[in-house]
């Protein structure tokens, strides 16, 4: 039973172990290689390390660390706005409790404690604080269960998303607008895809605040190689809803067996009045529940007002801290204290 550790560099020489591990986590396509090692290259510092513990000959846990700040002590997982969930997986048969102790004099420096950021309960179950565990609230987030009908889920749906959706494709028929769905799914798709999704992103507030994607930017080149890999594997989906020419709005997904993940979705600005993003996602949803190749859809982001219109189920993100002595939280909780004061 042993930890090893290993400069970020040599993460594509362990992917295939990585991989192997991340399989058990069905529903975090994610955290597969094909989407860290692009998030790796376009937001990691290049000072990450790749922590695996291995028991009885089986990889047990692997997590991407990063050092916390300065001079704190603290390392935690590597976590990218982009990436839903800290890079941490575990096949759930070992504490990471009981082992961390032997990874604390591996890490280089003072090592006092271990953050894994966004963990999901239903992989790793939120543990009750104790003198050198604790953990904290990140966010509530929803899905949707693909079961039964479609006709049955939507009869389920708010009377204000099912009247407001009605008057809005009554409103396009007037027009003469034709709306369409389309999904892509090709590997030579995905770069032409990101271009309109980056054309679509940059005309609206999202450029004002300097999240938008483009193709020339970090967040453009990430998701096309991501998706581009994902779509190798048949595993990316990009949802254009078109207003006869024009694509109004768009959905980035990734997949696995059981799950969809819907990473970011954009709309036409110009065009909100009819919510072409609402119009998109009751078409695809429809084929989703008449594809049933999938169990749940999911959103992995913070519970929204436009969330609960589609779902009336949530759980709760956390984070938790491990650490080394049972003074350091108030030693933590009593610094921070005094900078906020000063």
């Amino acid at each position: 039973m042993s930890w090893s550790i290993h400069p970020i560099q040599e993460f594509a020489a362990h992917s295939s172990a990585w991989d192997t591990l991340a399989q058990s986590r069905v529903g975090a396509p994610f955290l597969r290689s094909g989407f860290i090692q692009p998030a790796l290259a376009a937001f990691g510092r290049g000072d990450e390390l790749l922590c695996l513990y291995a028991a009885q000959g089986q990889l047990r846990i692997a997590m991407i660390l990063t050092k916390q700040g300065k001079g704190k002590g603290m390392w935690q997982t590597f976590q990218p706005s982009q990436l839903p969930l800290g890079a941490f997986l575990s096949d759930g048969s070992v504490d990471i409790e009981l082992v961390a102790p032997r990874l604390w004099s591996k890490l280089p420096g003072l090592c006092l404690g271990l953050g894994l950021t966004q963990l999901d309960p239903s992989f790793d179950p939120r543990p009750a604080d104790s003198l050198k565990r604790q953990s904290k609230d990140y966010i509530q987030t929803a899905w949707v269960d693909i079961s039964g009908s479609f006709d049955a889920y939507w009869e389920a749906r708010g009377k204000n998303l099912k009247q407001n959706t009605r008057k809005q494709r009554n409103k396009l028929q007037t027009e003469g607008i034709e709306p369409r769905l389309e999904c892509l799914q090709a590997v030579a798709d995905m770069g032409p895809a990101i271009e309109q999704y980056g054309r679509l992103e940059s005309a609206g507030w999202k450029t004002a605040d300097g999240t938008a994607i483009h193709p020339d930017n970090e967040q453009g080149r990430f998701y096309r190689q991501m998706l581009e890999s994902f779509a190798a594997q048949g595993r990316a989906r990009v949802y254009q809803y078109w207003f006869g020419d024009k694509v109004v709005a768009m959905d980035l997904c990734i997949e696995d067996s059981s799950v969809i993940v819907i990473l970011k979705t954009t709309y036409d600005e110009s065009y909100k009045a009819v919510s072409p993003s609402t119009l998109m996602r009751q078409t695809e949803f429809q084929q989703l529940f008449e594809e049933q190749k999938f169990k749940r859809i999911e959103f992995y982001g913070k519970v929204m007002e436009w969330h609960t219109r589609w779902t009336d189920v949530d759980r709760g993100l956390y984070h938790a801290n491990f650490f080394r002595f049972g003074a350091i939280p108030k030693l933590l909780a009593i610094k921070a204290k005094l900078s906020k004061q000063s």
